[in-house]
Protein backbone atom coordinates (compact mmCIF):
# COMPACT_ATOMS: atom_id res chain seq x y z
CA UNK A 1 0.00 0.00 0.00
CA UNK A 2 1.38 3.46 -0.87
CA UNK A 3 -0.30 6.72 -0.28
CA UNK A 4 1.69 9.76 -1.66
CA UNK A 5 0.64 12.89 -0.56
CA UNK A 6 1.93 16.07 -2.79
CA UNK A 7 0.95 19.88 -3.34
CA UNK A 8 2.46 21.46 -0.48
CA UNK A 9 4.54 24.28 -0.33
CA UNK A 10 4.92 28.49 0.77
CA UNK A 11 1.56 30.47 0.73
CA UNK A 12 0.64 34.08 1.91
CA UNK A 13 -1.63 34.13 4.56
CA UNK A 14 -5.03 34.64 3.07
CA UNK A 15 -3.79 31.99 0.10
CA UNK A 16 -4.87 29.02 -0.83
CA UNK A 17 -3.25 25.21 -1.74
CA UNK A 18 -5.02 21.97 -2.93
CA UNK A 19 -3.34 18.79 -1.87
CA UNK A 20 -3.88 15.48 -3.64
CA UNK A 21 -3.21 12.51 -1.98
CA UNK A 22 -2.61 9.59 -4.36
CA UNK A 23 -3.45 5.67 -3.48
CA UNK A 24 -2.08 2.50 -4.18
CA UNK A 25 -2.05 -1.09 -3.76
CA UNK A 26 -5.58 -0.64 -1.91
CA UNK A 27 -9.22 -1.34 -2.61
CA UNK A 28 -9.69 2.97 -2.15
CA UNK A 29 -13.30 2.92 -2.45
CA UNK A 30 -14.05 0.63 0.43
CA UNK A 31 -11.51 3.04 2.65
CA UNK A 32 -12.75 6.14 4.64
CA UNK A 33 -9.96 9.02 4.40
CA UNK A 34 -8.77 11.54 6.51
CA UNK A 35 -6.00 14.58 6.73
CA UNK A 36 -3.97 14.90 9.41
CA UNK A 37 -1.36 17.54 10.56
CA UNK A 38 1.31 18.16 12.38
CA UNK A 39 2.92 21.34 13.79
CA UNK A 40 6.23 21.21 15.28
CA UNK A 41 6.37 20.64 18.89
CA UNK A 42 2.59 19.27 18.61
CA UNK A 43 0.64 16.02 18.52
CA UNK A 44 -0.40 15.03 15.19
CA UNK A 45 -4.22 16.49 15.01
CA UNK A 46 -7.09 15.35 13.04
CA UNK A 47 -8.47 17.96 10.28
CA UNK A 48 -10.69 16.70 8.52
CA UNK A 49 -12.16 13.07 7.03
CA UNK A 50 -14.65 11.81 4.64
CA UNK A 51 -16.40 8.31 4.28
CA UNK A 52 -15.48 5.63 1.57
CA UNK A 53 -17.90 6.45 -0.56
CA UNK A 54 -17.74 10.63 -0.04
CA UNK A 55 -21.44 10.51 1.17
CA UNK A 56 -19.99 11.71 5.01
CA UNK A 57 -17.40 14.77 5.64
CA UNK A 58 -16.34 15.89 8.99
CA UNK A 59 -14.01 19.30 10.20
CA UNK A 60 -11.76 20.26 12.85
CA UNK A 61 -13.23 23.23 14.44
CA UNK A 62 -10.05 25.41 13.39
CA UNK A 63 -10.92 24.53 9.71
CA UNK A 64 -14.24 24.39 9.22
CA UNK A 65 -15.77 26.91 6.22
CA UNK A 66 -12.43 27.23 5.04
CA UNK A 67 -11.00 23.48 3.41
CA UNK A 68 -13.06 21.07 1.94
CA UNK A 69 -12.01 17.75 1.56
CA UNK A 70 -13.06 15.64 -1.46
CA UNK A 71 -12.22 12.37 -3.07
CA UNK A 72 -12.22 10.73 -6.75
CA UNK A 73 -12.52 7.03 -6.12
CA UNK A 74 -12.21 7.15 -10.11
CA UNK A 75 -8.72 8.04 -9.79
CA UNK A 76 -7.71 6.50 -6.12
CA UNK A 77 -7.28 10.46 -5.04
CA UNK A 78 -7.88 12.32 -2.03
CA UNK A 79 -7.83 16.16 -1.94
CA UNK A 80 -7.62 18.61 0.35
CA UNK A 81 -8.67 22.44 -0.63
CA UNK A 82 -7.11 24.81 1.54
CA UNK A 83 -8.60 28.65 1.34
CA UNK A 84 -7.87 31.46 3.93
CA UNK A 85 -4.66 29.84 4.92
CA UNK A 86 -3.36 31.39 8.50
CA UNK A 87 0.05 30.72 9.94
CA UNK A 88 -1.30 28.35 12.65
CA UNK A 89 -2.05 26.28 9.49
CA UNK A 90 1.40 25.60 8.93
CA UNK A 91 2.75 21.99 9.35
CA UNK A 92 3.35 18.69 7.54
CA UNK A 93 -0.08 17.68 6.36
CA UNK A 94 -0.61 13.31 6.01
CA UNK A 95 -3.57 11.51 4.60
CA UNK A 96 -4.77 8.33 6.15
CA UNK A 97 -6.53 5.55 4.88
CA UNK A 98 -8.57 3.42 7.65
CA UNK A 99 -10.73 0.20 7.22
CA UNK A 100 -11.76 -1.91 10.19
CA UNK A 101 -8.51 -2.03 12.12
CA UNK A 102 -6.45 -1.79 8.52
CA UNK A 103 -4.72 2.15 8.89
CA UNK A 104 -1.76 3.39 6.23
CA UNK A 105 -0.27 6.77 6.75
CA UNK A 106 1.41 9.33 3.95
CA UNK A 107 4.47 9.94 4.05
CA UNK A 108 3.10 13.64 4.68
CA UNK A 109 3.82 17.20 2.67
CA UNK A 110 4.69 20.30 4.15
CA UNK A 111 2.40 23.46 4.65
CA UNK A 112 4.01 26.72 5.28
CA UNK A 113 1.91 29.68 5.71
CA UNK A 114 3.91 32.49 6.20
CA UNK A 115 4.52 36.19 4.57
Amino acid sequence: VQLVESGGGLVQPGGSLRLSCAASGLTFSSYGMSWYRQAPGKERELVASISSVGGSRNYADPVQGRFTISRDNAKNTLYLQMNSLKPEDTAVYYCKAAYARLAYWGQGTQVTVSS
